[in-house]
């Protein structure tokens, strides 16, 4: 395995951009734990922290408190974004979300769909009154605010698209009526998200699709929800976890390890933005920019600072 000098070495910290998302908490444990994430990832500078939404506005006090506590706080400078989703939602309901958060101070919107409140792998059934999917969403909202829009973007595509052109073309849908950006579903193999990059500037999508990195807090729940969300696992990626389950302090050495390893691959193949599914957890994540020598500005750590040290 390389040596943090080494991986330091073989990319251009100066480009390499992160952003984090969280998700809001349901007591005032899980709040705390998730405050103490922001303060410790804060000091990395990055671009945005999203926090989630829950289907039909389920977690909207949350998100909302959350992201005001990022804006308010004197311990973080951090620029939030909000996820914004249409499940079981009328245009008029997701309209006057947007305006609260809005009013917050929010000028960044993650836009998606969402799961059907059913669950994941039951079928999508639209409200009545609302958006019939992210496109429409995206439209919707770009006509009502002036704010930077994500997406969310599928390298092994979406499990309800029969191909990979459905697929692409929703991206592009949403894309043309407005997206800024686009945000992957977590993958594991690089080549995978490459060549749907690819796929995509062939299909007329130039804007920044950012690769979604999960440093792996937990193996046997990411298959899980890796099979649900359509994302494979490599044989390799089990090999590396096998015989660790009563080794916690070595699967975080290795966990930290495979995400380093995705993103010092992804920067040598020109990616410079990295998005963080942080599961509300500061240490892999931290770990992870401190082994791709990024310091406590969010700049390189190079070897002037190491001789200051």
């Amino acid at each position: 395995m390389a040596s943090p000098h080494h991986i330091e070495s073989s990319v251009n910290n100066d480009n390499i951009k992160v952003s984090f998302e969280f998700f809001p908490p349901k007591n005032g444990k899980m709040e705390e734990q998730l405050w103490e994430s922001v303060v410790k990832l804060a000091p990395f500078n990055p671009e945005y922290v999203s926090v989630t939404y829950g289907a039909g506005g389920s977690t909207k006090e949350p998100t909302l408190n959350t992201i005001k506590r990022i804006i308010d706080s004197n311990e973080v400078d951090i620029n939030p974004a909000a996820h914004l989703t249409c499940v079981e939602a009328s245009k008029e309901e997701v309209h006057n979300v947007v305006q609260e958060f809005r009013d917050a101070g929010v000028k960044h919107f993650v836009a998606l769909r969402g799961d059907p409140s059913s669950g994941i792998g039951t079928k999508y059934q639209p409200h009545p009154d609302g958006y019939e999917n992210a496109a429409a969403l995206v439209r919707g909202l770009r006509d009502i605010s002036d704010c930077e829009i994500s997406v969310s973007a599928y390298p092994e595509k979406h499990p309800e698209s029969p191909d990979f052109m459905t697929d692409l073309d929703m991206l592009k849908r949403k894309v043309d009526n407005g997206a800024t950006r686009a945000i992957t579903q977590f993958f594991f193999n690089n080549d995978d998200f490459e060549r749907y990059v690819e796929r995509a500037r062939k299909a007329g999508i130039y804007i920044p699709i950012v690769p979604g990195i999960l440093p792996i807090h937990n193996f046997t729940q990411v298959q899980k929800f890796a099979a649900m969300c359509g994302t494979s696992i490599p044989d390799w990626l089990v090999r590396r976890f096998d015989g660790l389950e009563d080794e916690p302090e070595v699967r975080s050495m290795v966990a930290s390890a495979i995400a380093t390893e995705q993103v010092v691959d992804l920067a040598n193949r020109g990616f410079e933005e990295f998005h963080f599914y942080t599961m509300n957890r500061a240490r892999l994540v931290f770990a992870v920019c401190q082994m791709l020598g990024l310091n406590q500005n969010g700049n390189s750590n190079g070897d002037e600072n190491r001789n200051a040290a």
